[in-house]
Parts: structure tokens; C-alpha cells; sequence
């Protein structure tokens, strides 16, 4: 990941959370299962494009030192 794609990385994981909105009052007003497996699955990205923006913060940080 470099400068230029971060920006974008925490758009998309913005996008996301946003997006599974529906899904997730689907989930528990309706109890719609279907529902709560694409939460899981947004869920799963969500943690896997932190996880690359947090090891970029703190690459980003040793460089600067």
C-alpha cells in the first residue's frame, strides 16, 4: 500500500460499512439469515482493510523518525 491508494483504501471501507447498513437492520428487525451472512462477510473485509491501513500508518510513522 502506498500514499496514493490510502485515501482510497479508508473510502472503501467507509463504503462498506455503509453499504451492509441494510443488511444488518434486515438481520435483526427480520431475523433474515441471509442477511447476517453478508454482514459476517463485510465484517471480514472491513477488518482485513483496517488491518492494512494501521500497518501503513505505522510504516508510514517508523519512516518518519
Amino acid at each position: 500500500m502506498n500514499d496514493e491508494t490510502t485515501p482510497t483504501t479508508l473510502d472503501n471501507m467507509i463504503e462498506l460499512l455503509t453499504n451492509v447498513r441494510r443488511d444488518y437492520d434486515s438481520f435483526y428487525s427480520s431475523g433474515n439469515n441471509a442477511a447476517g451472512t453478508r454482514i459476517r462477510k463485510t465484517m471480514q473485509e472491513v477488518k482485513t482493510t483496517a488491518q492494512d491501513i494501521r500497518v501503513h500508518v505505522q510504516e508510514t510513522k517508523n519512516t518518519a523518525q
